[in-house]
């Protein structure tokens, strides 16, 4: 018998045991972007699956339906990630209002799209601000409380483009690699303390963004994905459910590709 395997008869013990398997019931989880169409889908799993949930965002009216969707077990806390504070700050927000933070969905993010050499210095720095600096700044705020209660999981939802690149979104490209590669440097640093960190790394998903393509563009991108169709933001949320219950505990570093086989990495 190979080690980690057991027999069938005990694996299926193991899981009747268990009950429903990836269940978060009890943990903490601030989900930052929750006003998109992916983070109110993650946000909504990991509700689904017994966690209490901070969403944070820049648009109140819509983290308001979204609570009032759950209904319990929801705070709200708005917040603009472009400002530095606000990012440094957001942590403890969420720590302050559920007592903890187990598990950071660092999902928000924005697009400044143009070739590079129409690239203006401002489309740059604020597409790096938001989607890789905020990260950053959330993974370093979280991170303190979870070493100390040797428990905890940062998520974060990068891009298919960030191991591909793509025409057009340089500064996109380049931030979501770089969350990338940080993210597998706080997976090192933290692993022996019970913290993993991990992407999710979504493809062509249906979002209001892709609705805006015509046929043709549509046509195109859909070729090249074997699975013929494109993704859903619940798909995207079901992996990072995944990632942050306790049977995803010896994997960090990694990047969890949703993309229907469009690239295999």
């Amino acid at each position: 018998m190979e080690a980690g395997h057991g027999s069938q008869g005990e694996n299926a013990k193991a899981v009747k045991g268990q009950g429903i398997m990836f269940s978060i019931s009890g943990k903490t989880a601030l989900v930052t972007g929750a006003t998109g169409p992916i983070g109110s889908s993650i946000a909504r799993i990991l509700h689904r699956q017994g966690a209490t949930v901070a969403i944070s965002g820049t648009r109140r009216e819509v983290l308001d339906q979204l609570a009032s969707d759950l209904a319990e077990r929801v705070h709200i806390l708005p917040c603009n990630l472009a400002e530095a504070a606000a990012a440094d700050a957001l942590v403890s927000r969420a720590e302050e209002a559920m007592g903890r933070l187990d598990v950071l969905v660092a999902n928000a993010g924005v697009t400044r799209d143009n070739l590079l050499v129409q690239l203006r210095d401002e489309d740059w720095e604020q597409v790096i601000a938001i989607n890789l600096s905020a990260t950053f700044r959330l993974s370093r705020a979280a991170v303190r409380g979870m070493i100390r209660r040797r428990f905890g999981r940062i998520i974060a939802i990068t891009s298919v483009v960030g191991a591909t690149g793509n025409p057009g979104q340089a500064n996109y490209v380049a931030a979501k690699a770089g969350i990338t590669g940080m993210i597998k440097a706080i997976a090192q640093e933290y692993a022996r303390r019970g913290v993993t960190a991990n992407c999710v790394a979504p493809g062509f998903i249906v979002t209001p963004m892709t609705e805006k393509l015509n046929d043709k563009q549509r046509e195109l991108i859909l070729a090249k994905i074997p699975a013929a169709r494109p993704g859903t933001p619940d798909e995207v949320a079901a992996a990072v459910a995944f990632l942050a219950g306790d049977e995803a505990a010896y994997i960090t570093g990694q990047t969890l590709h949703v993309n229907g086989g469009m690239a295999m990495i």
